[in-house]
């Protein structure tokens, strides 16, 4: 017992080193995958059926295919097969290869409750906006926006409490996010070895923060309530 209060102020020290860098990694994928999923909706519902089967194939491909294996492609891919090493090197080149991998997978993600979102307003309020003279860009902000972050909130609140545990996979590529911290305690790491109870902690850490992101969201969908 003596030694277990020994280790855990170190353990303690790393695994908010890690929540810290986990924490990056979500805000920073919410902040890209956000407004990209909204282009990527766009153009899958354009009418220029290039750019459409383009956004749609793409999307296809990114849901179709394991996170993992985009994250190991998109950090490893250019300095093994393009020589071109863009990430550099560090923890800070991990972070960055890791952000642009959870936002491109977040955005398609994204982008379909988008477009179920937009679609799934009646056409015949374009159409009235249409007969009163207002532009297309007019009738989507005053009239089908609102409308359309109300329909969006359940599905994309699933996507946002997935995002809070798929942060994890990034330690694929070494990013010393949370789990990496806790895991680095079984091999070495600051004078401990084999320790497993670490690794417990970090369930703690996810519940709590899975806990108040599950009530912001909550407490959104209760504010947007009004357009039911």
């Amino acid at each position: 017992m003596e030694v277990f209060w020994e280790q855990l102020p170190v353990v303690l020290n790393a695994l908010n080193v890690g929540f810290i860098q986990t924490l990056k990694l979500f805000f920073v994928t919410l902040a890209g995958a956000l407004p990209l999923g909204l282009v990527i909706a766009f153009g899958s519902m354009a009418s220029f059926k290039p750019l459409s089967w383009l956004a749609r194939i793409i999307v296809w491909v990114i849901r179709g295919t394991p996170l993992m294996i985009q994250l190991l492609i998109i950090y490893y891919f250019p300095g093994l097969v393009l020589k071109n090493p863009i990430w550099g090197s560090g923890e800070s080149g991990r972070f960055v290869a890791a952000s642009v991998a959870f936002i491109i997978n977040y955005a398609c993600y994204f982008s379909e409750i988008y477009r179920g979102g937009i679609q799934g307003v009646p056409v015949g309020q374009e159409e009235a906006g249409l007969a009163l003279g207002m532009k297309r860009s007019q009738i989507f902000f005053k009239v089908k926006l609102l409308q359309m972050v109300k329909r969006i909130v359940p599905p994309m609140s699933n996507e946002v409490i997935t995002l809070v545990k798929d942060t994890s996979l990034a330690r694929i590529i070494a990013l010393q996010e949370i789990i990496f911290a806790g895991q680095s305690f079984l091999t070495g790491s600051r004078g401990i070895r084999g320790v497993v109870w670490p690794l417990f902690f970090t369930a703690f850490y996810y519940l709590i923060w899975n806990g108040i992101v599950t009530v912001l969201l909550g407490w959104l969908e209760k504010k947007l309530s009004y357009f039911q």
